[in-house]
């Protein structure tokens, strides 16, 4: 099983433009997200947040995408977010890019090919912080694995916060 393993590896990093179809075979990305950054790493300092991309247990460096979904004065807000590669492989810095007024949901993906991504959702607090983070998960034939995103089950919660704070409930 090494062999093959190693040999579908191999074949990846002989033919790039074909790399992500052999990793894909083998198994799906996984996303994790580092909050608070650590704070001596002049590197990352100024980050909000850092974004981990992996293939399974193994730091890649996939594309990283995002968006900050908002409710501001009742209005939906959406903006892009850009990411920075740091200096350790398959970990990305973001940097606060959407207003602090309002409330706000980030939508972040790591996708390893065409309909082979995974997704974290990131809900800000009133103050603005970190308040949770889900990552969308099926289970199939006992393995956890990523879910398709629901991105009208994301907006229905950013809404339903959005009118929680406008009437005093947290």
């Amino acid at each position: 099983m090494n062999r093959l393993v190693i040999g579908a590896l191999a074949l990846a990093l002989a033919l790039p433009g074909n790399a992500s179809t052999v990793l894909a075979a083998l198994g799906p990305p996984w996303i994790s997200i580092e909050y608070p950054v650590n704070p001596y790493d002049q590197g990352t300092r100024d980050a909000f947040l850092m974004v981990h991309a992996f293939h399974h247990g193994t730091p890649t460096a996939f594309p990283v995408a995002g968006t900050a979904e908002g409710m501001v004065r009742g209005e939906r807000k959406s903006v892009s977010l850009e990411f920075r590669a740091t200096s350790r492989p398959g970990v990305y810095a973001l940097k606060r890019q959407w207003p602090t007024e309002g409330t706000w949901t980030l939508v972040v993906s790591v996708t390893q090919g065409p309909d082979d991504a995974v997704y974290a959702i990131i809900d800000l607090g009133a103050d603005g912080l970190v308040a949770s983070v889900r990552v969308p998960t099926r289970v199939e034939n006992g393995y956890t694995l990523p879910a398709k995103l629901a991105m009208n089950a994301v907006d229905a919660s950013l809404r339903a916060r959005a009118q929680a704070s406008s009437v005093g409930i947290r």
